[in-house]
């Protein structure tokens, strides 16, 4: 028991937060995504996604379904949207610019503009995720004793996303940049069909085939 929260239900809902958080998907992600840039800006560009990530997820949880319900709109509708978005993201890296172009136009970008996109959204704090959190503190359902225990493990789940993303910059350093340019387009696949599935699911849910 936590918080008056069986042990079943905390253990149901980490298992939950861990899927869609997908901590082991964010590595290859953060590889791709910080292959360019200098080392010392990778731990910062880690840290802030993490802590990036946590105010969008914290956030969905606390005011997302009072948000959703005032403009009326669907959980499910949410969800094909966040797909869509995820599909795109997808694509950009199976068909990502060339190194030398990404290198310049990295060149411009700070490590807040990284951490925020691609690895906070849609990576980390991905649509499923916000869904998720969202869903699993119905306030129709669940007290707010409940809703502080998504929360907590919600932060757990981050915590862990950060220490493998830490953990990935020697990995990084030793597959090259080579290495991280093919992990980019074979993750870009596997994301595309993440997003396509997310969208199939959530038509099947709101039109009950």
């Amino acid at each position: 028991m936590f918080l008056d929260v069986p042990l079943a239900q905390v253990l149901h809902q980490f298992a939950t937060i861990f899927a869609v958080v997908d901590p082991v998907g964010t590595v290859p992600v953060f590889i791709a995504v910080t292959a360019f840039i200098a080392h010392e800006r990778r731990r910062a560009v880690a840290f802030r996604a993490a802590f990036f990530a946590a105010v969008v997820l914290i956030g969905f949880l606390v005011a997302g379904q009072p948000v959703l319900n005032a403009i009326d709109v669907n959980l499910t509708s949410f969800q094909i949207a966040g797909g869509i978005v995820l599909f795109l993201f997808a694509l950009t890296m199976i068909f990502g610019p060339s190194k030398p172009e990404k290198e310049v136009s990295q060149i411009s970008m700070n490590d807040a503009e990284w951490a925020v996109y691609p690895l906070a959204i849609p990576s980390i704090a991905s649509p499923g995720a916000m869904l998720a959190v969202v869903v699993l503190t119905d306030n129709n359902v669940y007290p707010i004793a409940a809703q502080l225990v998504t929360a907590a493990i919600t932060l757990v789940v981050l915590a862990i996303t950060l220490a493998l993303m830490l953990l990935a910059l020697p990995v990084q350093r030793l597959i090259g940049k080579a290495g991280a340019s093919i992990i980019s387009r074979v993750m870009g696949l596997i994301l595309a069909a993440v997003a396509v599935d997310n969208v199939i699911n959530a038509l099947i849910a709101r039109f009950g085939l």
